[in-house]
């Protein structure tokens, strides 16, 4: 009986949230599909608070994290180990599927993008540079579905100053990433990564 009351003590220990509620204890971190995979080259890493690195997988709705991702937590952690130690990246965070997947009439809706960030600080996950938009929450609308919320990694060319028109400057959505890219000769990004959220009520 003694072994027994030893082994159950054990086992609390070990698994605190055994004898919890069933969505306390479960929390799947689902990958990406295949296709959604594809996206996802060069270890890019973007890291929230509690849940870690998000890169290629879905935000689990467990512990209230899709809530917190939309509410709460700020701008993530965008690290890039093989980024070259003076040279410039910008960093582009945009979601493809607005207002859903099936409808993006309003892609790409910008959510974050940086200039002249150098790689020496990109190694150590700190996005510091020229901010030409803020970083904004995702915030998938309700019964929207999955959206996916991609960061992409451009080498900046040399003495290239980037900015946004007026007209870019005054709305987030239907921005045009592939005339900015082209303008400013950014080329094919040298990583790129994603994670799908939706609604954190649905």
């Amino acid at each position: 009986m003694k072994l027994l009351e030893a082994v159950l003590v054990a086992l609390i220990l070990i698994l605190p949230g055994a004898w919890g509620n069933e969505a306390s204890r479960t929390c799947i971190f689902q990958t990406l599909s295949e296709s959604d995979h594809e996206f996802c080259r060069g270890d890019l890493e973007v890291i929230y608070p509690e849940v870690g690195d998000v890169s290629c997988a879905y935000i689990p709705k467990c512990h209230g994290y899709r809530q917190k991702l939309s509410l709460e937590w700020g701008k993530p952690r965008v690290r890039y180990p093989w980024a070259k130690k003076n040279k410039k990246y910008v960093l582009v965070m945009v979601d493809p599927d607005s207002p859903n997947r099936a409808n993006p009439r309003h892609r790409f809706w910008r959510h974050w993008l940086v200039t002249d960030i150098l790689g020496s600080d990109l190694r150590v996950g700190k996005i510091r540079g020229k901010v030409l938009t803020s970083y904004s929450r995702p915030k998938p609308g309700r019964y929207s579905g999955y959206h996916r919320y991609q960061f992409r990694l451009y080498r900046q060319p040399a003495q290239e100053t980037i900015a946004l028109s007026s007209e870019e400057n005054n709305s987030l959505s239907t921005w045009d990433l592939k005339d900015f890219v082209e303008d400013f000769e950014l080329g094919h990004p040298v990583a790129s990564t994603q994670f799908l959220t939706k609604n954190y009520k649905d």
